[in-house]
C-alpha cells in the first residue's frame, strides 16, 4: 500500500508494511485520509540523520493518533507494534516517532543516511521511500540554524492515499477536498517556500561586482575539480601563508627565516629548488602561526630589497598542502568531502564506503538509486517480501536456538533437581544412621565410665581408713620415744626453776595493784619496762641464739639510753664499766660448744637474772615484781604448749 507525499521542494511516495505494522499502518493512512498532515512543517532537519514532521503547530511537541482525533484527547497516543524487527538500514525509511514505552501518535521523520543503528529499537518503521530520492538530498542540504530548524520553510502540501485496505474507525470523516491552511498551522513560518528571495535587493554596484566575481571563481573551481586540478571546488587557500617571488638565487632558507620572524611566530620557510641541480627557483612559502602576523608582513614586506633584489609578496594560493575544506568548512575527511551518511551518531564509527574510493562508493550508490527508480511495483513488492521473509526466518533461527538452549537448561536443571533429591535423601539416611551410632556409642562410654568412676572411689575410700591408721600410730610411736629419749637432766633443772619461781612469788594480786596504784611516776615507768622485758624474753626463748643476742643488746642500748637522762656523770660511769664486763661475760658463753648452747643460754639467764636481783634488791622491791612476773609468764607459757600438743595427739588418736 502506497502514500504519495507532496511537499514544496518535490513529491515523495512511500510503501508502507501493511502486513508487519498493521495497526501503525492503520494510523498512519487515517491521518493522511482526513489531511492531518497537510501543510506541515519539517520543524527538525539533520543533516545525514532525520527530517522530522507532523506536528500541526509546527513546535515539535503536538500532534495526536487517530484515535485522539475522533475519540478524543486522552488516545493521543497508542501502543505500537515492534515485531518483526525493522532496522533504519538505508536512506529514506519512514518511522513513527516514539513518546517513550512504544507508545507513538502522529509524527514521523525520514531517514538522510544509512545505517542509524541508535534509532533501531526506539522508534517504529512502517514504510520505505521508493521514489524522491532527490527531495531527500534537498532536505539533507536545507540551510538551518544551531536548533535545526531550516530558515526556509519546507512543508507537506497534499498528502494522497493510493490503497487502503483498513476499514474507517466509528466517527470518521473523510473531507471532500483538501481544505485551506489556517492561520495556526502558517504561523511558526519563517521564510515562505514559495517566496523569491532576491540577493541583490539593497545592495551597491561594488558589492554586486563582487558577489558576481564570487560566483564566477565558483564556477571556474567546479571546472577545476571536473577537470581534477583541485579536490574540492570549495577548496580555499590557508590564510597565514605567504608566497614570496623574484628572489636572488643566493638566499637561503636560513635567511628569510631570520628576516620574517620579525613580524611573528614562524611555522615553516621553504625555498624551492629544482629537484635534480637543487638551484634555487626564486620563490618560497612563509608560513605563519597567526593571521596577524601573515597580514603584517604582508603589508610591510613587499618590494623590499634582499640581497640586491627586491621581493614581491602575496597571500598563497596554493592547496598543494593543504588538508582542510576551507574558511568555516572544517577539516577534510579520509575520503576528501564530507557526505550525506556522515552519520551525527557518536555510537556508530564505522566508515560510511567501508574503505572504498570515493568514486566507487559514488558510482555504487547511484546504481542502486537507478535500479529502485527503474523497479516496477510489483517487483518492489517482491524485493521487500523477501527481505521480510529473510529476517523473519533470521528471527525463526534465533528463537529456535534460544528455545533449544532453554530446553537444555531445564533438562539439566531437572535432572540436576532429581539427582540432589536422591543425593539429598541418601545423606540424611546416612547422617540419622551415624548419629544413632554416635549416640549408642557416647551411652556405652558414659555408662563404662560411670563404673570405673564408682569402683575407684569405693578403692579409695577402703584404702583411706587404713592409710590414716597406720599414719597416726606411726606419729604417736615417734613422739614416744622422743619423750623417753629427752635428758634427766633438763626435766630435773625445769622442776628447780618451778621450784624457786613458786617461792619468788607475790602474796596477793591485789597488794600489786594497790602498789601500782600509789608508786611514784618513775617507780610506775620501772614496772612498765620490766613488763615489756618480760616479753621480750618470752620471745627470745622462741627465736634462735644468734636473735636473742641481738634483742638483748638492743634493750641494754634503750634502758642506758633511758637511764643516762636521769642519772649523774659518776652513775654514768660506773653503768658503762657495769656493761664491759657484761660483754666480756657474753664472749665467753659464745665460745662454749654448740651442744650445750642452748642449756648454757638458759643457765646464764638465770645466773644474770639472779646477779641482777641480788645487786638491785638493796635498791627497790620492784626487781623481785619484774622477775615473778617472767616466772610466771614462762609456767603459763609451758603448761598452754603441753596443753596443745596433748589436744592434738588426742585429735590424731580419736582420727586413727
Amino acid at each position: 500500500m502506497s502514500v504519495v507525499i507532496e511537499t514544496t521542494i518535490g513529491d515523495l511516495t512511500v510503501d508502507l508494511f501493511i502486513s508487519e505494522r498493521p495497526a501503525a499502518c492503520l494510523n498512519f493512512l487515517k491521518l493522511c485520509r482526513l489531511k492531518y498532515y497537510n501543510f506541515n512543517l519539517f520543524h527538525t532537519v539533520q543533516q545525514g540523520f532525520i527530517a522530522q514532521t507532523g506536528d500541526p503547530s509546527g513546535a515539535g511537541d503536538g500532534g495526536s493518533s487517530i484515535w485522539g482525533v475522533v475519540e478524543g484527547p486522552q488516545k493521543r497516543f497508542f501502543e505500537a507494534e515492534f515485531l518483526p524487527k525493522i532496522n533504519h538500514s538505508s536512506a529514506g525509511m519512514l518511522s513513527l516517532v516514539s513518546a517513550g514505552k512504544n507508545l507513538v501518535g502522529s509524527q514521523f521523520f525520514l531517514t538522510l543516511g544509512e545505517n542509524l543503528t541508535s534509532l533501531d529499537g526506539n522508534h517504529c518503521v512502517i514504510g520505505e521511500v521508493v521514489e524522491g530520492h532527490e527531495v531527500l538530498r534537498k532536505l539533507n542540504d536545507a540551510i538551518v540554524d544551531d536548533s535545526f530548524r531550516p530558515y526556509q520553510d519546507i512543508r507537506i502540501t497534499h498528502t494522497v492515499v493510493l490503497e487502503d485496505p483498513f476499514p474507517n474507525p466509528r466517527g470518521l470523516q473523510a473531507p471532500s477536498r483538501s481544505p485551506s491552511p489556517s492561520a495556526e498551522r502558517m504561523k511558526n513560518g519563517r521564510i515562505a517556500a514559495d517566496e523569491d528571495i532576491d540577493d541583490t535587493d539593497g545592495m551597491t554596484a561594488e558589492e554586486m561586482q563582487e558577489m558576481l566575481a564570487e560566483r564566477e571563481a565558483k564556477a571556474r573551481a567546479t571546472i577545476l575539480e571536473i577537470v581534477g586540478d583541485l579536490p574540492d571546488a570549495d577548496m580555499a587557500p590557508p590564510e597565514n601563508v605567504l608566497f614570496v617571488c623574484k628572489l636572488n638565487p643566493v638566499t637561503t632558507d636560513d635567511d628569510l627565516e631570520i628576516i620574517f620572524s620579525s613580524f611573528g611566530v614562524l611555522k615553516g620557510c621553504e625555498v624551492i629548488r629544482d629537484r635534480k641541480t637543487g638551484d634555487s627557483l626564486q620563490y618560497a612559502f612563509v608560513e605563519f602561526e597567526e593571521q596577524k602576523s601573515c597580514e603584517a608582513a604582508y603589508f610591510k614586506m613587499d618590494n623590499v630589497l634582499i640581497d640586491d633584489r627586491r621581493i614581491h609578496v602575496d597571500f598563497s594560493q596554493s592547496v598543494s598542502k593543504v588538508t582542510w575544506r576551507g574558511k568555516g568548512r572544517g577539516i577534510e575527511g579520509d575520503y576528501g568531502k564530507l557526505d550525506f551518511n556522515n552519520l551525527r551518531d557518536d555510537k556508530d564509527h564505522r566508515k560510511p564506503n567501508n574503505g572504498r574510493s570515493r568514486t566507487e562508493y559514488h558510482k555504487e550508490r547511484k546504481i542502486t538509486e537507478d535500479s529502485r527508480v527503474r523497479m516496477s511495483s510489483a517487483e518492489r513488492r517482491k524485493a521487500r517480501e523477501q527481505r521480510h521473509q529473510e529476517q523473519s526466518e533470521r528471527d525463526d533461527r534465533k528463537n529456535l536456538r534460544r528455545r533449544t538452549r532453554s530446553k537444555e537448561k531445564e533438562e539439566q536443571n531437572g535432572s540436576r533437581s532429581k539427582n540432589w533429591q536422591n543425593e539429598s535423601v541418601r545423606e540424611n539416611s546416612n547422617r540419622e544412621r551415624n548419629r544413632n551410632e554416635k549416640r549408642s556409642s557416647r551411652s556405652r562410654d558414659t555408662t563404662q565410665r560411670r563404673h570405673s568412676r564408682s569402683r575407684d572411689r569405693e578403692d579409695r575410700r577402703r584404702s583411706r581408713p587404713r592409710d590414716q591408721s597406720e599414719r597416726g600410730r606411726s606419729r604417736s610411736r615417734d613422739q614416744k620415744e622422743r619423750r623417753r629419749s629427752r635428758p634427766r637432766e633438763q626435766n630435773e633443772r625445769r622442776r628447780s626453776r618451778s621450784r624457786d619461781q613458786t617461792g619468788k612469788r607475790p602474796p596477793q594480786n591485789r597488794d600489786r595493784k594497790d602498789s601500782r596504784r600509789f608508786h611514784s611516776p618513775q617507780e610506775r615507768r620501772r614496772n612498765d619496762d620490766a613488763v615489756g622485758s618480760h616479753k621480750e624474753t618470752s620471745r627470745n626463748q622462741r627465736r634462735s641464739p644468734e636473735r636473742r643476742q641481738q634483742s638483748r643488746n638492743r634493750e641494754d642500748h634503750r634502758m642506758d639510753t633511758h637511764s643516762s637522762r636521769n642519772k649523774s656523770p659518776e652513775k654514768k660511769r660506773k653503768l658503762s664499766v657495769e656493761k664491759s664486763k657484761k660483754q666480756a661475760k657474753k664472749s665467753k658463753r659464745a665460745a662454749s660448744s654448740s651442744s650445750d648452747s642452748s642449756e648454757s643460754s638458759s643457765e646464764s639467764e638465770s645466773d644474770s637474772t639472779s646477779s641482777n636481783s641480788s645487786e638491785d634488791s638493796s635498791s627497790s622491791s620492784s626487781s623481785s615484781d619484774e622477775r615473778s612476773k617472767r616466772k610466771k609468764s614462762t609456767k603459763s607459757k609451758q603448761k598452754k604448749s603441753k596443753s596443745k600438743s596433748s589436744h592434738k595427739s588426742k585429735k590424731k588418736h580419736h582420727r586413727n
